[in-house]
């Protein structure tokens, strides 16, 4: 019989109760959410109606930006797929320029579906959206993106310059209390990666 080594960082299998717990958490919180909103749902609440404990609850998300991420967990990793492996624009083979607007047009359609979760995922304190993970891997891309159109830009800043129209509070911003449509956003979004990596 053949010996296996753990893997480092592989997560554990998840026991079928927790999963089951995690499973009517999520449920639950999704159903409210879309009931009443994210901002007007109390984490205790969503703990009572799944039916466990707020400790349980607390210890597997860690608060409402953590249980918005696992909410957007399949949208988001949707989107790194596409980023990854789907096609062009999106996907690889086309120029980065071309590949950061279809990264805009990606980002406005997920924050036209689901603002409230992105937006409660990116709360937290000040920082907090630098520090989730879907942010962590849009700004990796972006990364390696401008460091391919021009190697010598400071990819650093300019990452978080690209990636800031993208925030939630932006599109908040701009679509909901100025009434821009997405169209006039995409078009400047455009319009700035032309200028900033020509």
């Amino acid at each position: 019989m053949a010996l296996e080594l753990p893997l480092v960082d592989t997560p554990r299998p998840e026991r079928a109760d927790a999963a089951r717990n995690r499973r009517r958490v999520l449920d639950t919180a999704a159903a409210l959410f879309a009931e009443r909103g994210v901002e007007g749902v109390a984490m205790d609440e969503i703990a009572r109606v799944a039916g466990v404990g707020k400790g349980t609850l607390f210890r597997r998300f860690g608060d409402r930006a953590g249980l918005a991420l696992a909410l957007l967990e399949e949208e988001t990793v949707a989107l790194q797929e596409g980023i990854i492996r789907g096609p062009a624009p999106l996907g690889p083979g086309a120029p980065p320029q071309e590949r950061l607007k279809a990264l805009a047009r990606a980002q406005l359609a997920l924050l036209l579906d689901h603002f409230d979760l992105v937006a409660a995922g990116d709360a937290g304190g000040p920082g907090a959206r630098f520090r989730t993970g879907p942010y962590s891997f849009l700004r990796m891309h972006v990364g390696l993106l401008i460091r391919e159109a021009d190697p010598d830009a400071d990819w650093e800043i300019l990452t978080d310059v690209l990636l800031a129209p993208l925030a939630a509070d932006s599109f908040f911003y701009w679509h909901h209390v100025r009434g821009l449509d997405c169209e006039r956003i995409l078009r400047a979004f455009d319009a700035l990666v032309d200028r900033l990596l020509p």
